[in-house]
């Protein structure tokens, strides 16, 4: 279970608030969506999902070939509102809205059953 520093911790690097962010506001997204997104390489997204997978914040599910990220719904009681207010904070920043226009424009987007 994540204590309240490792939440902390783990939101504290960019692409990992980056991902949570969007994965937040979206719900699941496979590893690809995530690439398009943030405009940054599959090793370097795959190293930091990894980290909030480790640290209890994701669950991942393996459909196919391919892997989707979701926010852990077993989180404490105390995440949940933490991780909304967070999403609340960054939906008006550029950064925020720039990722989300990139994610909305990737062509061919996946969805559960199928991914790029």
């Amino acid at each position: 279970m994540v204590s309240l520093t490792q939440l902390f911790k783990c939101l504290s690097d960019d692409t990992r608030l980056r991902c949570i962010t969007l994965l937040q506001q979206e719900g699941k997204l496979c590893v690809c969506e995530l690439t398009t997104a943030l405009g940054l390489s599959q090793p370097k997204i795959s190293r930091h999902l990894a980290s909030l997978r480790q640290c209890g914040l994701l669950l991942d599910s393996r459909e196919g070939q391919w892997v989707f990220y979701q926010i852990n719904p077993a989180l404490p009681s105390w995440a949940t509102p933490l991780l909304v207010s967070t999403l609340q904070a960054v939906q008006s920043t550029e950064s925020f809205k720039a990722d989300l226009q990139r994610l909305k424009q990737m062509e061919n987007r996946p969805d559960s059953a199928l991914c790029c």
